[in-house]
């Protein structure tokens, strides 16, 4: 049965349409090595096995009245941010315990009418607020690669379970890089799309003008494939992007050719290690060697983007998380006094985590009277600055190529007690997060350490 877990997505998908395979045997392959595996990382923080046969047998149904859908019978996890409905969702945090949603999340809602199955939901740095998987109340991720070491985050779970063929593909959300850094860490691809090309209902909220669904998947075709599934209009967001989603599988034709390739001077930080300037060197030689035109361009406010980052998602989390009061749903503590004040200040207290109460208190501190102009106003300035560096550099460029992370995968507690070194792992996905471009990681090679890395295609 663990052949069956050599498979890539696509060759699951045609597997089983050939009816070389039935979706219940490949489901439970799954399960199995859930089982086996989970228990050592971590990487789910609920599991569904009943509904994975469940929704299996029904996949085998379609496929033997040749009704398959574009993900019939393939098996996934779904990033624990997505609601899923009546099954638990907890955003990876004490204050949602027990929440079993009514509704079903636009994205996940699309996989299902797709006929994909689904194993469980993966863990995640609390409220998507994280770049190491260690902040969530369930206990941080481990990464495959090594037990001491981070998957990255926020999606660090998602990552962590494609990389273990835990799963054959994985929905993740990027805020400001939560699905490209855990690619690059695991080893596997990434993508965060356009902003607007995935509705954002039924996804908990961290910072609205940031939150991006998107794939994790074990190659590019898996990634497209699945991302092809979950885009599209939803009249149910008002960001949603009305123009009609291309199959994304159709437009791999593998050749770069002509196509000019922007490397922007910026992104050769101070201090860049220099296995990660190796790889871009590296990924710049690929590119020429497969007809690609390379050309050097400036995006000058740069530098700017994680002061500005870390301005505006704190700002919009503490608008976001408001409604986190312990009266409707979740975690209530029930205060001696019995004021509703104290009801409040007491359910937070104990629901939120350490890096939530943080941001929180970072975005109420930037929105509040007297400091709104000099911190969330400017940031929002910033971030149109930004946006048009990268308006400026596409009038003369096709993509742009960069490294994904400063880093390999880094070990568990490291930089947990600095928050500024942490935030630093964001330095190359933030600035096309405030753009709102897409992006995607791809595994390029390995480090000294024979860790993976990745290169980012914007």
């Amino acid at each position: 049965m663990s052949e069956l877990l050599k498979f890539s997505l696509a060759q699951a998908r045609n597997a089983l349409r050939a009816k070389a395979i039935s979706a219940k045997e490949l489901a439970q392959a799954y399960i199995g090595a859930i089982e086996r595996l989970n228990p050592k990382l971590n990487a789910f923080i609920t599991l569904t096995p009943e509904r994975a046969l469940a929704d299996a047998e029904k996949a085998d149904a379609r496929i033997a009245e040749g009704k398959a859908g574009a993900l019939e019978g393939v098996p996934l996890a779904i990033k624990d941010l997505f609601c899923t409905h009546g099954i638990q969702t907890t955003a990876a945090s004490k204050i949602l315990a027990g929440f079993k949603p009514p509704y079903e999340s636009f994205v996940t809602n699309r996989l299902w009418q797709a006929g994909a199955v689904m194993l469980g939901k993966t863990n995640l740095d609390e409220f998507a607020m994280g770049s190491s998987n260690t902040t969530s109340a369930f206990g941080n991720v481990i990464n495959p690669w090594g037990s001491n070491l981070v998957p990255g985050g926020s999606s660090g779970g998602s990552a962590a379970a494609v990389a273990a063929r835990l799963c054959l593909a994985a929905t993740g959300t990027d805020t400001g890089g939560s699905i490209r850094q855990p690619a690059s860490f695991c080893g596997i691809v990434g993508i965060k799309p356009t902003y607007g090309r995935c509705s954002r209902w039924g996804i908990v909220a961290f910072a609205s003008s940031l939150d991006q669904a998107g794939m994790f998947a074990r190659d590019v075709r898996d990634a497209a494939i699945t991302q092809t599934v979950i885009s599209g209009h939803d009249s149910k967001d008002s960001t949603s992007s009305p123009r009609p989603a291309p199959d994304f599988e159709k437009a791999l034709t593998g050749n770069v050719k002509g196509l000019r390739i922007g490397i922007p001077e910026e992104y050769r930080v101070d201090g860049m290690d220099g296995e990660i300037a190796a790889l871009w060197d590296k990924g710049i030689a690929w590119l020429k060697s497969a007809g690609a035109e390379v050309v050097d361009i400036t995006l000058p406010h740069t530098k700017y983007a994680l002061a500005t980052y870390y301005i505006i998602a704190p700002a919009e989390a503490s608008s976001n998380l408001a409604r986190y009061d312990g009266i409707r749903y979740g975690l209530r503590v029930t205060p001696q006094s019995g004021a509703l004040q104290d009801l409040y200040c007491e359910t937070r207290a104990a629901g939120f985590g350490r890096e939530v109460k943080r941001r929180i208190m970072i975005g109420t501190y930037v929105l509040s009277a007297g400091y709104y102009d000099a911190y969330y106003k400017k940031a929002q300035r910033v971030r149109y600055l930004i946006a048009q560096d990268f308006r400026n550099a596409f009038e003369k460029v096709d993509a742009i190529l960069t490294p994904t992370a400063p880093s390999a995968a880094f070990a568990i507690g490291e930089n947990t007690s600095d928050p500024i070194a942490m935030y630093l792992n964001d330095v190359f996905t933030v600035p096309t997060s405030l753009a709102g471009l897409p992006a995607i990681s791809i595994p390029a090679g390995l480090s000294g350490k024979g860790l993976p890395l990745g290169l980012q295609i914007i």
